[in-house]
Parts: C-alpha cells; sequence; structure tokens
C-alpha cells in the first residue's frame, strides 16, 4: 500500500474560526492518445480557469478570505503549469492552498518534476526510483496533481501525488495501457494554525487490496496522531473526473469512516470531507454519455445535524442513510464557495448551521464567472429535520 508522508506547513489559520473552501466544478474533454488521454480543448480550458483565477485574485465579497482552491482529477493543461504557479506566487494570498489535478505525462516526466521540487518532494522520490530502476516503466502514464501551498511568509510549496488506484485498462491484456500507481499521499500539518489535511484522486478514497485499504491506512494514520498529540485529521480533499458520483461503493466508505462501528476513530471524527468533481459538461472518449457527473460534496459526521433541505442547486441529506450529513451539489458548471465546518465540540447547539454556503457562480457565455441571484438558490422542496 502506499506510504503516508508527514509534511509541515506554515499556514496561520486563525484557531477556532471556520476557514472557505472554493470547489471549481468545471468540465474535463478527454480524448485518448497513444498511452493515456489528455484534454481536448487546452486553451478554452485554461481561459476558464484563468477566469476563475481573477475572481479570486480580485476578491470581491468573501473570496478574499479563501483558504482551500480545489479543480477537477485532469483539469489543467500540462503547458500551463508553470503559469499556473506562476499566478499563485505572484497574485494569490499568502495561507491559501490550491488543490489542482493534471492532464497526465509520462512517468519520466513526472520523475523530473519531482526532482525539480525536491525540497517538497524529497521522500516520495526514492519510491519512483524503485519502480523505475525495476523495469522499463519510464514512458507509463501518470494521472497526477499537485498541491500548491502559499505559506504565511508569501513561499509557495508545491507537492505531488500520483494517483495510486489502478487504471481500468489493467483489466486489458496490453501492458502498455496500465497506468503507474502512485506510491503516496502527503498529510499536512499547517503551523501554528494547527489545520490537519490531505489530498487524494478520486478512486484513491476506495481502493483496497487483500491486506488493507487506503481509507484505513488514512485512519489508522489520524488516530496515531490524536493518540500522541490530541489533533486528528481536520479535512480531506478528493479530487475526481467521476462518472459515478453516487455510486454505492462511496456511501460504504463514508460509512465505515465515519461510522465508528467497530471501534473508536477519534483522529477522523470532526473530519470534513470535501468531493470536487467534474461538471456534467464532461466528456471522456470511450466512456459512455449516460454517466452523470457533476454533485460534488462536502461531509461532515452526524453530530452536525444539518438541516434537510432542497434547492435548485443543492440539497442536504444523509447520502442514503449513512451516518453523516450531506451537502450535495448539482451537476452543472458552477464555483461553489463556502466554509469548512468547525469542530462540532467548539459548539455544540442543535439550532446552529456549522455549513455556509456563501455564493455560486456559473460559467455564461460571454466567457466569465457571474454569481447565480438569489432567486435561483429558492427553494424546490420542503425543509426538514435531520434525526
Amino acid at each position: 500500500m502506499v506510504r503516508i508522508i508527514d509534511k509541515e506547513v506554515n499556514l496561520e489559520f486563525s484557531i477556532g474560526e471556520h476557514l472557505h473552501c472554493m470547489v471549481a466544478q468545471i468540465p474535463n474533454r478527454l480524448h485518448k492518445v497513444e498511452h493515456s488521454f489528455v484534454l481536448s480543448d487546452p486553451e478554452e480550458k485554461w481561459i476558464q480557469i484563468h477566469g476563475l483565477l481573477d475572481k479570486i485574485i480580485e476578491g470581491a465579497g468573501y473570496l478574499q478570505k479563501l483558504h482551500f482552491l480545489m479543480l477537477p482529477e485532469a483539469a489543467l493543461p500540462f503547458s500551463r503549469f508553470d503559469e499556473m504557479l506562476e499566478i499563485l506566487q505572484q497574485k494569490f494570498q499568502p495561507n491559501t492552498v490550491t488543490i489542482f489535478g493534471v492532464e497526465p505525462i509520462r512517468l519520466h516526466v513526472y520523475r523530473e518534476l519531482l526532482e525539480r521540487f525536491r525540497e517538497d518532494n524529497d521522500e516520495a522520490i526514492e519510491a519512483v526510483d524503485l519502480d523505475i530502476s525495476g523495469g522499463n516503466v519510464r514512458e507509463m502514464p501518470v494521472n497526477w496533481c499537485c498541491i500548491a501551498i502559499k505559506e504565511a511568509t508569501g513561499r509557495l510549496r508545491v507537492f505531488l501525488e500520483a494517483k495510486s488506484h489502478p487504471f481500468h485498462a489493467e483489466e486489458l491484456m496490453d501492458k502498455y495501457h496500465d497506468l503507474y500507481r502512485g506510491r503516496h499521499f502527503y498529510f499536512f500539518h499547517s503551523r501554528p494554525g494547527c489545520f490537519n489535511f490531505m489530498t487524494l484522486i478520486c478512486l484513491d478514497y476506495l481502493y483496497r487490496d487483500l491486506y488493507s485499504s487506503n481509507i484505513k491506512r488514512i485512519i489508522d494514520h489520524a488516530n496515531q496522531l490524536f493518540f500522541t498529540t490530541r489533533q486528528g485529521l481536520d479535512a480531506m480533499f478528493i479530487i475526481q473526473c467521476n462518472p459515478k458520483p453516487e455510486h454505492h461503493s462511496y456511501r460504504d466508505v463514508i460509512s465505515g469512516f465515519y461510522g465508528e462501528y467497530l471501534e473508536d476513530t477519534p483522529g477522523v471524527r470532526e473530519t470534513v470531507t470535501v468531493f470536487g468533481n467534474s461538471s456534467n459538461e464532461t466528456t471522456i472518449e470511450g466512456v459512455p454519455p449516460t454517466f452523470s457527473y457533476g454533485h460534488s460534496s462536502v461531509i461532515t459526521n452526524r453530530h452536525h445535524r444539518i438541516q434537510k433541505l432542497t434547492q435548485k442547486e443543492f440539497k442536504t441529506d444523509d447520502f442514503g442513510g449513512a451516518p453523516v450529513c450531506r451537502l450535495r451539489f448539482g451537476a452543472d458548471t458552477r464555483l461553489f464557495f463556502f466554509n469548512l465546518p468547525p469542530h462540532h465540540e467548539l459548539d455544540p447547539r442543535t439550532s446552529r448551521v456549522p455549513l455556509k454556503l456563501h455564493s455560486i457562480m456559473r460559467w455564461t457565455d460571454k466567457g466569465e464567472w457571474e454569481k447565480l441571484p438569489g432567486e435561483e438558490l429558492s427553494y424546490d422542496g420542503e425543509q426538514g429535520d435531520n434525526d
């Protein structure tokens, strides 16, 4: 299984106050090339991403308080990777974390990037070098993401992760269609703000084998942190390009993660899980269009008791009876801006709403992001208690 690597980062989050997150639910249009998938419309995609970056830089409304930005799996054209980092370095506020998937590249290119950012990825290089020395794998495709952290000092740190879940082509005879399997996840410890978080890529949340599972490893790691420091995993961000975000496998793992059915899991009891998917305009060559992308979501434990309601752009529920509270967004191309709930014990009143949705933006025909008017967020259904 993968190795969990602890990393300390300098983020001056206000202790006890909630943090703000934006999920960019934007479309991916991918087509097959020789060994992988690439974006079919890289220039149009960059215009869309650049537009949302400009919105954040402008800082209208609550956006100047943004702490976490999530883009989907495989969302950024690789040709714009350096430009993306330059914008984050030059124009983003300190104490900002940007998580974005990049279109797949070859393993030897991924290895070169790890070397370029060796200061932040030194422990990850050893495992990649071991894989490369063990066989002819340098040309294998890598599905990867970047966690770019602009620290309180203004320093930009760049962490890279590769997807660990087996690609569907492992079910085929042709070994040249296999995907490289990442060997590590980062567990970030922000100081002095004492906020701990992780990032996974899509099916890494579900993956398991005969001996263990990714999510069990994460729970054990977070529990050990709690037993030694009385801290836990505060947030987990899962970026996706997932045609089946409502699959029962996710509900099963989420139930096990939050349910504490067999033992206490204090290290993840207060974890906020954010799934950031691509929108329903996503197309992937070879994937039937009958599936639905979108439906990004925010999940907390059941003790938050978020009121059940249905609106045009989102709903709240318990994900089919799971021991959680879920904010489930729609499937359209949108920017969702909300706060991450603080720990329930900080204010256990049942009348308090811990999760606030600040704004939703849509992509217009003019090629810009605009905030949805209030009437489009009106109620579609009845409200009820989350008992």
